[in-house]
């Protein structure tokens, strides 16, 4: 935000707020989240909120609190957490934060269709190769060259058949990407 511009809170309309969504996120592991009293604690320690006025865990569990789905869901934010953990070994109530971003990315991805197109990528990476990054050639090349060990051959059949039963696979296939999350 430039010095120029002035802070202003949206309105927290009654219509926006789903009483239940919590219970519905208790349900899928973040049972956690009604214990979050707000002190701000993930926020300052995580690395992402150092850099980003746009990330925010701390807002993210209150409005999980409120039942603020649509706006969760339409949140870029969701997808900047890196999963390092920060804010759960600093919470003093033990909120896993980064737990929640988890279930909030799956249901945003089930409910709304969506994913940053890098991602997507990754997954398809690990179901064509058996790794998140393409490992190039040149790559296996240069281990033998220096004495490493080969990378572990991959069970292709058997990654394609947890994305085939977790629902991965059609996820995959019937998502909507988009290329840019905020910083």
């Amino acid at each position: 935000m430039s010095e120029t511009q002035e802070y202003v809170p949206s309105v927290i309309k009654a219509e926006e707020m789903d009483p239940k969504f919590k219970y519905k996120m208790s349900k899928h592991g973040a049972e956690r989240i009604m214990l979050c009293f707000q002190c701000g604690t993930c926020t300052a320690d995580c690395p992402i909120a150092r850099f980003s006025d746009f990330y925010r865990p701390r807002k993210i569990a209150r409005m999980v609190q409120l039942g603020l789905k649509d706006r969760l869901f339409s949140d870029e934010a969701l997808w900047l957490c890196s999963s390092c953990f920060t804010c759960v070994d600093h919470c003093p109530q033990e909120v896993e934060i980064a737990g929640i971003v988890r279930v909030l990315r799956n249901l945003s991805v089930k409910e709304k269709g969506t994913m940053p197109l890098v991602y997507r990528e990754l997954a398809c990476n690990l179901l064509k190769g058996g790794y998140v990054y393409e490992i190039m050639e040149s790559r296996h090349k240069k281990r033998v060259e220096l004495g490493l060990p080969p990378l572990p051959k991959p069970n292709l059949e058997e990654i394609a058949k947890i994305f085939k039963i977790t629902g991965s696979l059609d996820m995959l296939e019937n998502v909507k990407t988009f290329e840019k999350v905020k910083s």
